[in-house]
């Protein structure tokens, strides 16, 4: 692990404290799993972003939809 200095508003510390307190942590792991949670969260709607540029390529571009004539499988449903 890193040690490393941040700077929190009053009241996300208070938020994080609390919820430690509620599931009987520490303050720093309860803020570790916080930011997890929270990197998690961003990963999941870049791809979902993703996924949804891609979704219209794949119904639009002629070379992206000559596989699904091989692959006998709709995606998108």
């Amino acid at each position: 692990m890193l040690r490393t200095n941040i700077f929190i508003e009053e009241r996300q510390h208070q938020q994080i404290k609390e919820m430690a307190e509620r599931e009987n942590q520490n303050f720093s792991s309860m803020l570790r799993e916080v930011l997890d949670e929270g990197v998690r969260a961003r990963k999941r709607r870049q791809l979902e972003k993703a996924a949804e540029i891609m979704a219209s390529e794949y119904t639009t571009d002629k070379e992206l939809t000559a596989f699904m004539a091989l692959d006998g499988e709709d995606f998108l449903e």
